[in-house]
């Protein structure tokens, strides 16, 4: 028994002398402090410096940006209140997020269309020589030059639809002379059909002007048969303008 103390109190000497050479010191540090001085100049040299620079700088929404996510808020509730898209997952939920998109572009592409097709008229006037003319030359044809004369040699070589346009311009020009429009090159036709008084005449010049843009702006083929028929309405007209 008593050895088993003297075993234990031996046991316990060795681990105490264990646990102070295990434990480090604490060495404190009495050395004076230098006080370091920061002066305006070396905070100007930091400030110049880019990598000191944390400040961050949002980019600034342009009008696009707002249009863009205006137009993505009112399409999102659209198909929201619709659809339902707001719970779609997976390929139906992508199928929704694009279909706005194809849905716009296929708008716009039926609305530059539509307006091509409005303008192809005045297009083809504007840009495309028609038969033997242009259009730099109907001022030097109504105020020069001998239009019937025109029109024969026009019929001679089988042109029917230079044919037409030469009497067109021919009842513009006999228009012009009896006062019943002011002949301008800039004017275009409904110009001089909303200058007629005379409803008859109106009503005939309208008539012949459809028939002229048919056949000259719309390429319509003319043989000598269907010339026959179309040219009756202008001498018709040519007839009652210069009828005393």
């Amino acid at each position: 028994m008593q050895l088993f103390r003297y075993l234990l109190c031996f046991i316990c000497l060795v681990q105490f002398s264990v646990a102070q050479q295990n434990e480090q010191s604490v060495i404190f540090d009495e050395s004076t402090i230098e006080k370091k001085e920061i002066s305006e100049k070396d905070l100007e040299t930091y400030k110049a410096d880019e990598d000191f620079n944390y400040v961050e700088f949002e980019a600034e929404e342009t009008f696009l940006d707002r249009a863009y996510r205006w137009l993505q808020n009112i399409l999102r509730k659209f198909w929201e209140a619709i659809f339902g898209v707001g719970t779609a997952s997976g390929f139906l939920y992508f199928i929704f997020r694009i279909l706005p998109y194809i849905l716009l572009g296929f708008l716009i592409f039926l609305l530059i269309r539509f307006f091509l097709k409005v303008n192809s008229n005045r297009l083809v006037m504007n840009v495309k020589a028609q038969g033997n003319i242009t259009i730099t030359e109907e001022e030097q044809i109504i105020k020069n030059e001998d239009i019937p004369a025109l029109i024969k040699e026009a019929i001679n070589h089988k042109n029917y639809r230079l044919a037409i346009r030469y009497y067109y311009l021919l009842s513009l020009k006999y228009l012009t002379d009896n006062d019943n429009i002011d002949w301008q090159p800039q004017k275009t036709n409904e110009d001089y059909i909303k200058e007629i008084n005379a409803i008859s005449l109106k009503d005939s010049f309208i008539n012949i002007t459809r028939i002229y843009d048919y056949v000259w702006y719309g390429e319509f083929g003319v043989d000598a048969l269907k010339f026959e028929a179309l040219r009756q309405p202008f001498e018709n007209l040519n007839t009652r303008i210069t009828k005393p």
